[in-house]
């Protein structure tokens, strides 16, 4: 089978899997990056790492998304390359969710030193836990995203 007839172009990505995935990856991407990037950072942590990520896997997801749509997907090239970015994309997000995870129990920490309601660590403690849910939601749908891709490209 000829890699054409794998790789969709225009409007049929956003009815194929796996690149249906790349929907809720903007979404939930962008939610991780919006959530972190409003929390408050009080003492070291790992939230820049969190932050390259996501930013990273937006960005780099929106131009592969726009190849697809233009059609510039269609040498024997891309199902490997869309399988690989979308493994390594699936990679830095678990290790960005664990960090994430991480940070928000010491954050947790935080809120029970002073647990009334006027604590502003209490906000700052749920987008903590929304960033992590978000995060580890997006490493879900990029390692579907690439299992359906390694599929695909076993087929070309």
């Amino acid at each position: 089978m000829a890699s054409n007839d794998l790789m969709p172009s225009g409007c049929r990505v956003l009815a194929t899997l796996p690149d249906l995935f790349f929907i809720p990856e903007f979404v939930f991407g962008g939610l991780v990056w919006t959530l972190v990037a409003s929390t408050y950072v009080t003492f070291p942590n790992p939230e820049g790492w969190v932050m390259f990520v996501s930013v990273f896997c937006f960005l780099f997801t929106t131009i592969l998304f726009f190849i697809f749509i233009s059609g510039n997907n269609q040498s024997s090239m891309w199902p490997g390359l869309d399988a690989s970015y979308h493994a390594l994309a699936a990679i830095l997000y678990l290790s960005a969710s664990v960090l994430q995870a991480s940070t928000t129990i010491g954050v947790r920490e935080l809120t029970l030193l002073d647990p009334t309601s006027g604590n502003p660590f209490n906000k700052i403690y749920k987008l903590e836990i929304a960033a992590v849910v978000m995060a580890f939601t997006v490493t879900l749908f990029y390692t579907l995203h690439a299992i359906f891709s390694v599929k695909r490209w076993k087929k070309s």
